[in-house]
């Protein structure tokens, strides 16, 4: 089966269901960390999120907040034993789409990609300086709401429908502000070997502030490292390459250890992940795309086709990122 595939819909747009679940998605890890690596991983994660509380709760909307944010989170992966390696991913846009390419623009924008792990929003954050909308869970956790708040995370609850409108005020409002906001359109969580439909609310966001959508294909490896050449920009390595290799020209294997689906449990993944060596985010980051005559889209009906024609681009952009040597990515 390829790697990237699409699998039937789910029953519901508004709670998409994923066909992934821990006893049949997750290999065992190709290298296995000590007991004391563990240990330090897990002692060197509580402490860093201890030390975010003060942090978190003095940070506010503050012109520094997405600079701190950014910091933290690298450090927090680091503490778990995860690096992050950030692609450049390369788009052509064609069709009928109203839509082009705008790699060199700067400012704001709607960063979209797939999601396959509750670490997913700290790697956007590590990378870019940004705001993740997250689950309504997450903010009632202990510690970890508190943190999610401090570091500008927007809240959606996923059982009430009628509050979509507000959430999308809400990412509205922060990207007229000049703040990019992270968000994952499949709506739930995939092993990492496959990756669902987009939906198209949280684009009406880009749409209304007038800033551009920039998608970004998020994969996790394990015995991977920084191949020849690659540069280390702001923290994260950016890498020209078809793929990541580890020593000697050995390739890295994509792993699904980090994935969080199904029943599966924040103590069991991360215990599994602290468990894991050689464990690497790979991000591919594509130029940002924009519609070209947004003002053509003015009625009910014609938002709702623009909202699916960037929910579509940035789809099947996120699916060529997603696909390694030898296999192939399904355009949406």
């Amino acid at each position: 089966m390829s790697a990237v595939t699409h699998l039937p819909a789910a029953s519901s747009a508004w709670l998409p269901a994923s066909p992934c679940a821990p006893d049949v998605c997750l290999r065992t890890q190709a290298r296995t960390a000590g007991p004391l690596r563990r240990a330090a991983r897990l002692t060197g994660a509580v402490l860093v999120l201890l030390a975010g509380l003060p942090i978190a709760l003095a940070l506010g909307r503050t012109a520094w907040r997405g600079a701190v944010t950014t910091r933290w989170s690298r450090l927090l992966l680091r503490a778990l034993g995860i690096r992050i390696v950030t692609r450049r991913g390369f788009s052509c846009i064609g069709g009928a789409a109203r839509a082009r390419a705008v790699p060199e623009e700067d400012g704001p924008a709607l960063l979209v990609g797939n999601h396959v792990s509750w670490l997913d929003p700290l790697v956007i954050t590590a990378t870019f300086a940004c705001r993740p909308l997250a689950k309504a869970e997450v903010g009632r956790w202990p510690i970890v709401g508190t943190l999610a708040a401090g570091g500008g995370a927007l809240f959606i609850d996923r059982d009430r429908p009628s509050a979509l409108p507000g959430v999308v005020a809400d990412m509205t409002a922060a990207l007229r502000r000049g703040e990019s906001v992270a968000a994952f359109p499949e709506g739930t969580t995939w092993c990492g070997r496959e990756m669902g439909r987009f939906r198209p609310a949280v684009f009406q966001a880009a749409l209304d502030a007038g800033v551009p959508v920039r998608p970004m294909a998020l994969r996790f490896l394990e015995g991977a490292a920084a191949g020849p050449g690659s540069a280390v920009r702001g923290g994260a390595a950016f890498h020209e390459g078809a793929g990541v290799c580890g020593g000697a020209g050995e390739r890295a294997a994509l792993s699904t250890r980090p994935s969080y689906v199904g029943d599966d449990t924040l103590l069991a993944s991360v215990l599994r992940i602290v468990a894991t060596r050689g464990l690497v985010a790979e991000v591919t980051v594509f130029p940002a795309v924009r519609l070209d005559r947004p003002a053509a889209y003015g009625g009910r009906t014609p938002r709702r086709e623009a909202r699916m024609a960037l929910a579509r681009i940035a789809e099947a952009q996120v699916r060529t990122g997603l696909a390694g040597p030898g296999e192939r990515a399904v355009a949406a």
